[in-house]
């Protein structure tokens, strides 16, 4: 007997459809898995096997062959379990009166029977859907993440006995409900730029940078709250829209730490430690290739804290996907590409002791010592980073003043108003705001004046920009101008933008 379960298999975030094909023949009892499996998808015999026996059904003492087509496409993880097992009882004739046609099983089988949730069943589905697929079975631990594809129907079980029942029709189970995205509030954040004492300065570049999508760089001794102002970013950032936020729920559920809400409305905020590996950043594995935290920072901030402390390799993997808005993994197994569009903040002390500058300590670096800690920095790197600013220490009077600062709230409520500004002049494009802004979108939308392009052109001069570098300063005045409702960039504007670059050269 012969029978055919369609099932999908993840290839970074796509869904590749898989054929399970199901043959039983008479013979000595035997069990073989082809179609290029890895070692999880092997041992899925032994957990359909029990998982039949203690759900009541039998497994046949015959020749089985389970073909996992295209069988060129190699096929990883324990999703397949459950196609697997639905095959072997609809060849053994154990469904009756099932049709199976279009539906897509997925799923892993514990040895009692009871399914358990698997990871990528978000981007699986919505891939599935894409495809023309539009009736999927899933384990019930996956049900919150899957209610958010509309359009389809969806089923989840909790045990292979429960989707026996539901394919006979003596338990119908009942189609998930879509759910709706609420998006984010902020009682979610534990940090609010009303807790944050003077620093006006980098409040101000904190908003410029948020609005136009520019990267920071916040440059200061230790203790002047550069964590700080960072941890905030995330509150004064647009809310996500539902497809933004399923963006992210796609990567953080191929990853496999997508939480219990199902759904990613907070704009993710990743911290990774300074001894972070090239891989870790960028993404790679022995056998899946998974997302790094580039990818996992996807639609929100990626924060380098102490960013000369970081490995030259890993800090270079940064180039790319700052310019591409993705990431390129490329493995002995394949290349994968990940969504990579962060807002990129960094920190980093202005020499090893972390006093160079300061008007209260005394700096105990040599010159050699401080050309050599802020050469980890490369040129090229630094060029990439739209706002340099310098953080100051704290007064002790502005700690303990009571006057107050101005909210989050109050400063999102205008980073929303830019934002607005900038999607209705690049139209739902590819262009989403001014840091994405190619040099078509800036000859039509960043005119200069004669009087700008003199300030430009004296800057550029004396500060030994790169042209990447003047391209940049057109894109974050195009911001600041936004900000004051101005139609044409004025000189004031580029000033400012050019006050953000002084340490293009501090190297």
């Amino acid at each position: 007997m012969l029978s055919k379960v369609i099932s999908f298999a993840l290839a970074g975030l796509d869904g590749i459809p898989v054929e399970v094909e199901t043959d039983i023949n008479n013979g000595l009892p035997a069990y073989e898995l082809v179609g290029l499996p890895d070692a999880a998808v092997k041992e899925s015999r032994e957990r359909v096997r029990s998982a039949l026996k203690n759900s009541g059904r039998k497994f046949p003492a015959q020749k089985i062959t389970v073909n996992l087509a295209p069988a060129d496409v190699k096929k990883e993880g324990s999703c397949f379990d459950l196609a697997i097992a639905v095959g072997i009882l609809k060849a053994t004739e154990q469904l009756t009166g099932a049709d199976l046609a279009g539906i897509v099983f997925l799923g892993e089988l514990a040895l009692d029977g009871s399914l358990r949730p698997v990871t990528g069943i978000l981007p699986l589905l919505i891939s599935a859907k894409a495809k023309g697929y539009t009736s999927f079975m899933i384990p019930s631990g996956n049900a919150k993440e899957a209610a958010y594809i509309a359009g389809v129907q969806v089923y989840a079980a909790h045990t292979l006995t429960e989707v026996v029942d539901h394919l006979s029709k003596l338990a119908p189970l009942p189609a998930l409900e879509t759910a709706k995205y609420a998006g984010a509030s902020p009682q979610d954040y534990n940090c609010d730029l009303a807790y944050v004492k003077g620093q006006a300065t980098a409040k101000r570049a904190l908003e410029i940078a948020v609005s136009g999508g520019h990267n920071i760089l916040l440059v200061g001794p230790p203790g002047a709250g550069k964590t700080m102002l960072a941890r905030c970013i995330p509150t004064i950032m647009p809310s996500m829209t539902f497809e933004e936020a399923l963006e992210v729920t796609k990567i953080h559920s191929v990853a496999g730490i997508l939480s219990e809400e199902g759904i990613v409305s907070l704009r993710p905020f990743r911290t990774p430690h300074h001894t972070a590996t090239t891989v870790s950043l960028c993404g790679g594995g022995n056998r899946t290739i998974k997302p790094g935290e580039i990818s996992l920072a996807h639609n929100g901030v990626l924060f380098l804290d102490e960013m000369p402390e970081y490995s030259r390799s890993a800090l270079e993997s940064l180039r790319q996907p700052l310019e591409d808005g993705v990431i390129t993994v490329t493995r002995s197994g394949g290349a994968v590409t990940f969504p990579a569009n962060f807002m990129l903040c960094a920190s980093m002390n202005p020499c090893p002791c972390g006093n160079y500058g300061s008007a209260d300590k005394i700096c105990t670096c040599t010159p050699a010592a401080i050309h050599k800690y802020r050469s980890r920095i490369s040129g090229p790197l630094l060029d990439r980073i739209d706002i340099q600013v310098e953080v100051d220490s704290v007064k002790y009077d502005d700690l303990v003043s009571d006057a107050k600062e101005e909210s989050s709230a109050a400063v999102k409520e205008r980073v929303e108003r830019t934002r607005g500004i900038q999607r209705a002049r690049f139209k739902e494009g590819k262009v989403r705001v001014n840091a994405d802004m190619g040099e078509r979108e800036m000859h039509e939308f960043c005119a200069l004046s004669r009087e700008c392009e003199e300030i430009l052109r004296l800057s550029f001069d004396r500060l030994k920009l790169s042209a990447r570098a003047r391209a940049r300063i057109i894109k974050v005045a195009r911001t600041i101008a936004d900000m004051e409702g101005a139609e044409q960039i004025a000189p004031a504007h580029i000033l400012e933008a050019v006050s953000y670059r002084t340490y293009d050269n501090f190297n």
